[in-house]
């Protein structure tokens, strides 16, 4: 039978759309079961597993690892993955790259990209419509990080032979722009809504399904050292995001006995293999390598009360370190509803020559850098060094308009940024979606020197 029909959720038969439970928290141990009695008590690896279930143990850092950074869960499943791990082939990439991957020859300068059409003339899941558009740093030796855009107006299980994916480069965050998406993974279902975000381990299986129609999104794969909160620093024990507000799936699980693919990217390249079950049969878990999403409305912005602008650092809501302390591997930062208040200050963002890398995106609403001209499942990117900034618009009224308490809302745009310079591909150095003209932007900047 089909997932997206019947769902076993917490031992119990559900509709189609049901409520899916969470365990809130951030970098919690969890305990969940779909099956009561499932979960063994005490003991990890017992010599029979309840229910006759196999014990597995997935690692996401090396068993040495400090206690606070060390991520392991055990996974209580109907056959282990090594029944999951035979006949692989290699099969083509499409669009998909993993780094390194110098593939353009564009130049180091402003780039920015319309968004990626949703095809209405094919049927096409997440798998056929992931594309790369950047690349940096090295998977093999886990560093870096490449962005991508999805579309997708089918659903992964409903192919006619049921398709999922696995990625042992890198760990995925998921960011909705169009439609919600639903993440059925081993652990259990995530339904992502434009405005929230999922985080998708390194190594862990999972399927990408639709919930109100065609989606589009953007996705950080992330190839180096696991996304977490940032430290607040002198801001204290409140504020930007909370970890109570980050929410993990209880355990569901499929006991699907057909013919399914299981899709493995490893080393930057693709393979394939034909299984006769589902490998979403996790019945129980316990354990800290999980994953979760969040809702970026939940955020709580800090900024100036006085005057002066603040770096974008601020709103950093997950940070991958780097062996450099301070500068990242990868800052996922957002741009969200907000009070401006300060006074005597160039309010807009200003212009800025960034050693770091900036990949933006918008989710929705107008980002006030540059109206009209980036829109929502748009993306942009300024390399390390290139000069970037408000256009002529933006410019003038920030520096003209009546300075009183505003809110900007009605807005969210986002930025993965890395000490890494990104790579543009051949598939996003060609597209007709490139916007040629973006750096006429500031061609209406004019002088305004007054010699004294």
């Amino acid at each position: 039978m089909k997932f997206e029909e019947h769902i076993l959720l917490g031992g119990h038969m559900e509709a189609a759309r049901p409520h899916y439970g969470y365990m809130s928290g951030f970098g919690n141990t969890f305990s969940t079961e779909a099956e009561k009695g499932a979960l063994p008590m005490g003991v990890n690896s017992p010599q029979r597993p309840p229910m006759g279930l196999y014990g597995e143990q997935l690692s996401g850092t090396a068993f040495t690892a400090p206690r606070e950074t060390n991520t392991r869960s055990w996974l209580y499943r109907i056959l282990p993955s090594v029944k999951h791990g035979t006949g692989f082939e290699e099969v083509a990439m499409g669009n998909l790259r993993t780094a390194p991957a110098v593939e353009s020859s564009l130049p180091s300068m402003q780039l920015r990209w319309q968004p990626v059409d949703i095809p209405d003339d094919k049927e096409v899941d997440f798998l056929d419509g992931l594309a790369t558009i950047t690349t940096c740093g090295d998977a093999r030796m886990q560093a870096g990080m490449a962005s991508h855009s999805f579309v997708a107006n089918t659903s992964m299980s409903e192919r006619d032979t049921p398709r999922y994916f696995q990625n042992s480069d890198g760990e995925m965050l998921f960011v909705p722009q169009h439609n919600s998406i639903k993440l059925c993974t081993e652990f259990g279902i995530l339904i992502v809504e434009p405005k929230e975000i999922a985080v998708v381990p390194k190594g862990c299986k999972f399927r990408v399904d639709l919930v109100d129609g065609p989606v589009r999104g953007y996705i950080c794969e992330n190839y180096g050292q696991a996304l977490t909160l940032p430290e607040r620093g002198p801001i204290g024990a409140n504020c930007l995001a909370n970890q109570r507000d980050f929410l993990t799936p209880v355990a569901a699980y499929e006991d699907i006995q057909t013919e399914c693919e299981l899709f493995c990217k490893t080393q930057g390249r693709l393979y394939k293999t034909k299984l006769q079950q589902s490998p979403l049969d996790v019945v129980a878990w316990h354990g800290n390598y999980v994953p979760y999403k969040y809702d970026l409305q939940r955020f709580a912005p800090v900024g100036a009360m006085l005057f002066d602008h603040p770096d974008p650092s601020i709103f950093t809501v997950l940070t991958s370190a780097s062996k450099t302390p301070g500068t990242a591997n990868i800052d996922f930062v957002i741009f969200p509803d907000r009070w401006l208040v300060m006074e005597d200050t160039f309010r807009p963002p200003w212009y800025h020559v960034n050693v770091m890398s900036e990949f933006m995106g918008l989710i929705y609403g107008e980002y006030d850098a540059k109206p009209g001209g980036f829109v929502p499942g748009g993306m942009s990117l300024h390399n390390s060094l290139v000069a970037h900034g408000p256009n002529e618009e933006a410019y003038d009224k920030g520096t003209n308009t009546k300075l009183e308490p505003v809110k900007l809302s009605g807005t969210m745009a986002f930025m993965f940024e890395t000490r890494y310079v990104q790579n543009p591909t051949a598939y996003a150095s060609n597209l007709d979606m490139i916007d040629a003209n973006y750096p006429d932007d500031w061609n209406d900047l004019k002088r305004n020197f007054v010699r004294p």
